[in-house]
């Protein structure tokens, strides 16, 4: 048996050599690797004297040759194909170990040239992994580290790579390849020619949205069904999904996701862990219905529950601290979905194992949440997709202007801060009023934002929960001055919004009539 190993990635590279070779199987390699393999002692041939010719045009051309291809793509149980590799003193190559040179990492690197980027692209290495792969009955491709301890367990048991692992690894290095030229295709695609040919050694200008958009993801699982159950559905991840997002999380315990546990998971999650304090939201169809912070996990989750405790009846509850103790006695009273929190205790956990239809997520907690969110939104239409940059602005303090004569309290700008947080999270038309670091009142998903404002006090009006000195948001700007009295009337006393409508002056000597403080954004958070 033989083996080529070429990696870019040297990860197991060694280990893996070194179980081949007690193995009895011949190593044939490139460069660098050749060079790894050589120093550790390990017996090895280096390709080019396999193919009689050197590496040339700085190792350009190295695997480009009959004598690797045939050696890949001759079928075993084709005479023809035989009697050629001996006619032509080509021998037969029965695993390939190939990853392939970062591309998707180079031009992921601030400072990337052109240059750079044309580089890291692979010619040789894609061409022997589809000729191994087009050949999977006989010959074994590996793309990836993870896929090794399988491979030498199965040739210690049976000295051979089972048929189902080589078809197996052989899709794996389909996608591989296709995500890799479809990674090639959307940075050059993105180029932005308009002045001519980009300046090779300099990083080139793009364009945010390329000429052709290629996305890859991995399918996770298949799911029970979709949002109803007449739809089939599947939960996929992307490749480069980063540690803290939803895709990453781990299930602790509890029945198998379903399709709209996920998508209220994802909103619950990237809610909460953008706060700074102890968090707790809570969200029920695609909208958080009480959201707080508070000194510790189980003051935020009481604050939370307390503003809906009806809605929140088979919810989606995330924190953004270690759920302790304390907090999983508290929530375990009530009915839950999903549980999500960047680590559970030991004493949390106990409490939750006899409720084994609670699931439970763990999703790392992000040192900077921003880095772990979705760059792109994505929404398909009859026959086409959106792609928008993903509503991720933060705002601060310093970037609110106050436009009444009223100026807020400093208590009062943490709340409407706090308010503007939830509100980007709610779908619109969206009003939250909010009061001491917790939501009031939601009023979400209208047609008309003088409805949502109604909703929104008459949910906190269900809940016993008093208006008087809130703080209230609207994702998108008042058109009239109605929207503005009915939070008033509810007992508001300040008000975040985005401003920006032709009505702006009435809508501001409204406020200023009625006593009231008001800030702009000048940032609109539509959400549908």
């Amino acid at each position: 048996m033989r083996a080529l190993i070429s990696v870019s990635d040297k990860t197991g590279a060694l280990e893996l050599a070194r179980e081949l070779h007690a193995l009895g199987v011949s190593l044939i390699s490139t460069g660098g690797t050749a060079r790894l393999l050589a120093q550790a002692g390990l017996p090895v041939t280096e390709v080019a004297e396999v193919t009689g010719l050197p590496e040339m045009l700085d190792g350009r051309v190295k695997t480009l040759h009959p004598k690797i291809h045939g050696g890949l793509l001759a079928r075993r149980d084709l005479p023809a194909h035989m009697a050629a590799l001996k006619r032509h003193g080509i021998a037969a190559i029965d695993l390939l170990v190939v990853n392939l040179y970062p591309f998707e990492a180079a031009v992921a690197r601030d400072g990337c040239t052109l240059a750079e980027a044309i580089d890291n692209i692979d010619i040789g290495g894609p061409a022997m992994v589809r000729s191994a792969a087009k050949n999977w009955r006989d010959v074994a491709v590996l793309t990836d580290p993870a896929q090794y301890a399988v491979v030498l367990s199965e040739l210690r048991d049976a000295g051979r790579v089972s048929d189902v692992t080589r078809l197996q690894l052989a899709i794996a290095a389909f996608n591989r390849i296709a995500q890799y030229d479809a990674a090639i295709s959307q940075y050059l695609s993105a180029l932005d020619l308009s002045a001519g040919v980009p300046v090779v050694d300099a990083p080139p200008k793009r364009h945010a949205f390329p000429g052709q958009f290629n996305a890859c993801w991995t399918k996770l699982q298949d799911l029970r069904y979709g949002e109803n159950p007449h739809q089939q559905a599947a939960f996929y991840r992307e490749a480069d999904a980063p540690a803290g997002s939803l895709a990453t999380a781990q299930q602790l315990q509890g029945k198998e996701l379903s399709y709209n546990n996920i998508s209220d998971a994802d909103t619950a999650w990237e809610c909460v862990k953008g706060f700074d304090a102890p968090a707790c939201v809570i969200v029920k169809h695609a909208n958080p219905c009480g959201a707080a912070v508070g000194g510790s996990p189980l003051e935020a989750y009481r604050k939370a529950f307390q503003t809906d405790p009806t809605s929140a009846f088979g919810g989606i509850i995330a924190f953004n601290r270690t759920l302790d103790g304390e907090a999983a006695q508290a929530v375990a009273r009530q009915f839950v979905e999903v549980l999500i929190a960047p680590d559970f205790t030991p004493e949390a956990l106990a409490i939750f194992k006899p409720k084994a239809n609670v699931r439970l997520l763990r999703i790392a907690s992000p040192a900077d949440a921003a880095a772990t969110r979705n760059r792109l939104h994505l929404q398909r239409v009859g026959g086409g997709v959106l792609v928008q940059t993903a509503d991720h602005h933060v705002l601060r303090a310093s970037d609110l202007r106050v436009v009444t004569k009223r100026q807020p309290t400093a208590e009062q700008l943490q709340d409407l801060l706090f308010a503007w947080s939830v509100a980007q999270y709610v779908k619109s038309n969206a009003i939250v009023f909010c009061k001491d670091g917790m939501t009031m009142g939601v009023g979400a998903g209208q047609m008309s934002r003088l409805d949502s404002a109604r909703i929104a006090s008459a949910k906190a009006q269900a809940a016993g929960l008093s208006l008087q000195g809130t703080a209230v948001a609207s994702d998108a700007f008042f058109p009239f001055r109605d929207g503005l009295d009915v939070v008033v009337d509810a007992g508001a006393t300040c008000i975040i919004q985005p401003g920006g409508s032709v009505r702006d002056q009435e809508v501001i000597d409204a406020a200023n009539e009625r006593g009231v403080a008001m800030v702009f954004t000048g940032v609109r958070h539509f959400r549908h």
